[in-house]
């Protein structure tokens, strides 16, 4: 797994603790943040309707289907694809249908 290099504002009181808690467990603060950041995520991924909201992002093409993939799993990402494909496909038929109707 690769890694990423990021910048954000963290309040001065949460980086206070996280260098306390991180010398008190003996790891930096890369280590901290990344193993709270994945608890966390679990967190919300085991809540439900997490993963129904992520397929209605992907849905309103608010995320891609690598980002689908990561986050549902590969065979779940690929089923969703497929629908969105029939329903997309159903949506330009219905148009044509509905154009050739006012005709």
């Amino acid at each position: 797994m690769g890694t990423k290099r990021v910048n954000f504002r963290i309040p001065d009181e949460l980086i206070k603790k996280a260098d306390v808690a991180a010398k008190v467990t003996h790891k930096n603060r890369t280590e901290l943040v990344t193993e709270a950041l994945r608890t966390y995520l679990q967190e919300v991924e085991d809540k439900a309707g997490f993963k129904e909201d992520v397929v209605e992002l992907y849905l309103d093409d608010e995320i891609d289907f690598e980002t689908l993939r990561a986050v549902i799993g590969r065979q779940d990402a690929a089923s969703v694809r497929a629908s969105k494909t029939l329903l997309d496909t159903g949506e330009e038929l219905a148009d044509e249908l509905a154009s050739l109707a006012r005709e």
